[in-house]
């Protein structure tokens, strides 16, 4: 019965309604980008209830933690859009090969990370700018977290394999499992047995473990159309090759803007731990905000991604206007109302009591939320091309985003306007759109139409 509901998902997506297939796919990508959220926001909460400066710290260090997993992601993105292509093609045991491919090199990745934070992690944190209570907590909590990357890839591995075969409704219940897990031991580890950053480290670590195994058990399964096996696993050059021309791009772009992001944190911290602690709160706010675009952009990149491999570019090319034209309308909509002062000021005031964080948070997530339809911009045009296989654009366009029009908005506005903390805020939405200019434009050049993934 099971087999016959991948068959029928595949046919929707090549054969079926296109609105069918986005919201097929996105809906359960917009919960599950919720639940992948709610980590991050529920140690947000109860950190903010500890202290300015444990919130400051994780604030601080998330953006280094997330360029190294943004980097190890772009492969399994990668693996994502060439399964995608192949099943599309009618080659499933090259499918197959290439998901075991995948689990081996990310395992490799994974462990030399590990090492590499447990060493260098009170350097890097320094270099940050941390120090006092700030430092002593970055530094415990990147420790820990570090461990949990094998189990993050474990089940973003799961999502990708699952999201290729355009379900996406697999992904999201383990990340339920996950997050139910996050908010019962954060207020028991952080204040119960006040174990302060270091609870939110190993909540986020045994709540990503309990589903990693559970997608290390449903990836075995004999029934499972992609399933792991250890003969598969050993290294195969040619769908190596493949995954790193196709997914290096995506990686070094990721990566890229994560430590541009992380450079703007920098400089956050530079007028205060309060302007830090904001800018976090109204970043992860904005977040869930944008979950729409996220589900819609991982939509048009598994629709994009099965009908280039079908041949059928003209279908592919509708599938991304359906998409663009939905979430663009959707965000001007939830923007206006987002942006009111009252209701940004309560969306900042859960996560904090500080009326200073709160008055900059909120002018912060207004701006932002007003402007977030570019983000939907962005995300359908980077799941075009990641679909196509053209990653070396979205490459360019990750890469100049934050490297290019960020930081130069922020120079124009931090030292020739003097707007001080504001400069901060203006540069981010300023780079969005700019992004999502250039974008639109590489669209309509017309390169995604030839498919770079090599299919034979």
């Amino acid at each position: 019965m099971k087999a016959q509901k991948k068959l029928d998902r595949t046919d929707v997506i090549l054969h079926g309604s296109l609105w069918r297939a986005m919201l097929m796919i996105a809906v359960p990508v917009m919960i599950n980008s919720f639940l992948q959220t709610l980590y991050n926001l529920t140690d947000t909460y109860w950190l903010g209830r500890i202290g300015t400066e444990p919130l400051a710290a994780i604030n601080l260090v998330s953006p280094l933690q997330n360029m190294i997993v943004t980097f190890g992601s772009g492969f399994t993105v990668a693996g994502a859009v060439l399964i995608s292509q192949f099943i599309g093609a009618g080659k499933k045991e090259r499918a197959r090969k290439m998901t075991n491919q995948i689990l081996f090199a990310s395992m490799i990745f994974c462990t030399v990370c590990v090492a590499v934070l447990e060493a260098f992690t009170p350097v890097l944190v320094t270099w940050l700018g941390a120090d006092g209570a700030v430092l002593s907590n970055a530094v415990t909590y990147m420790r820990v977290v570090a461990v949990d990357m094998p189990f993050l890839f474990m089940v973003n591995l799961y999502q990708a394999v699952r999201q290729a075969q355009g379900d996406t409704v697999s992904p999201m219940l383990l990340n339920l499992l996950g997050i139910s897990l996050n908010m019962a031991l954060d207020p028991l580890l952080m204040v119960g047995l006040r174990m302060g950053s270091a609870g939110a480290a190993l909540a986020t670590v045994v709540s990503k473990a309990v589903p990693a195994l559970a997608a290390l058990w449903l990836l075995n399964r004999k029934r499972e159309a992609m399933r792991l096996d250890l003969r598969l696993m050993k290294p195969e050059k040619a769908l190596l090759t493949e995954v790193v021309r196709i997914g290096l791009p995506t990686a070094l772009g990721s990566s890229a803007f994560q430590l541009g992001f992380l450079l703007m944190s920098t400089t956050a911290l530079s007028y205060g731990v309060d302007a830090m602690a904001a800018y976090g709160i109204a970043n992860k706010a904005n977040t869930l905000n944008s979950l729409p675009a996220n589900g819609i952009g991982a939509a048009v990149a598994t629709i994009v991604g099965q009908n280039m491999g079908a041949g059928q570019v003209r279908r592919a090319q509708k599938g991304y206007w359906i998409g663009t034209a939905s979430i663009v309308a959707w965000l001007m909509g939830t923007g206006v109302f987002f942006s009111r002062p009252a209701v940004a000021n309560a969306v900042v005031g859960v996560f904090t009591n500080d009326a200073n964080v709160i008055a900059m948070g909120s002018q912060f997530f207004a701006l932002m939320a007003m402007w977030t339809w570019n983000n939907g911009v962005n995300d359908t045009t980077s799941g075009l091309f990641r679909g196509s296989g053209h990653t070396e654009v979205t490459m360019i366009c990750d890469a100049s985003r934050i490297w290019v029009f960020r930081f130069a908005t922020l120079f124009i506005c931090r030292h020739w306007l003097h707007m001080g903390v504001e400069s901060v805020w203006y540069s981010v939405v300023w780079s969005n759109g700019l992004s999502a200019l250039l974008l639109v434009i590489l669209y309509f050049t017309g390169i995604w139409k030839k498919n770079r993934v090599r299919i034979a």
